[in-house]
């Protein structure tokens, strides 16, 4: 019998600088829905269960930005688009973009809304719940809104995936 030892050493990889997730989604009340659901299980993943205060704020931003893409710039057969990026610099941002195919219709800054008013409220919202907003135009066509919030806990280390058969 042999007695060699075989000695191995590995290095973790380090932790990636700059996270994405880019997704299509029918210009639909059911696409904006299924963003919103892809978006905190990508920040769960991320380390960010889906009760955390920085999840909470990421599904309630991707909700927001998701319907009015739909609502405002809905083309039909056109798909809005969906980029989620984590960004680890000094500081995590997290960055949400949300494009669509109508550039003439830019959101405009919130205003205070009365009582009685049905609508209007979505803006404030995301001026309220993100470090910073604002538009930017989509190649070739079309317009990106984005929203970006500071993560509120550290994240955890994601629980580990199932083996599948």
């Amino acid at each position: 019998m042999d007695n060699t030892v075989l000695k191995t050493t590995t290095t973790p990889d380090e932790e990636p600088k700059y996270r994405e997730l880019t997704a299509q989604f029918p210009s639909t009340p059911r696409g904006a829905r299924l963003a919103r659901r892809g978006a905190v299980r990508h920040v769960a993943e991320w380390g960010y269960p889906p009760a955390s205060d920085t999840s909470c704020t990421v599904a309630l931003l991707v909700a927001e930005l998701a319907s009015n893409a739909v609502r405002h710039g809905h083309v039909p057969g056109r798909d809005f688009r969906l980029r989620l990026s984590l960004q680890q610099e000094s500081t995590q941002t997290i960055r949400i973009e949300v494009s669509d195919t109508r550039d003439e219709r830019l959101p405009l800054r919130p205003t205070t809304t009365s009582p009685e008013d049905e609508t209007g409220r979505g803006l404030l919202l995301v001026d309220l719940l993100a470090t910073r907003w604002g538009t930017a135009p989509r190649v070739p066509v079309g317009k990106t809104v984005w929203a970006e919030c500071a993560p509120q806990e550290p994240a955890r280390a994601p629980s580990p995936r199932p083996l599948q058969n």
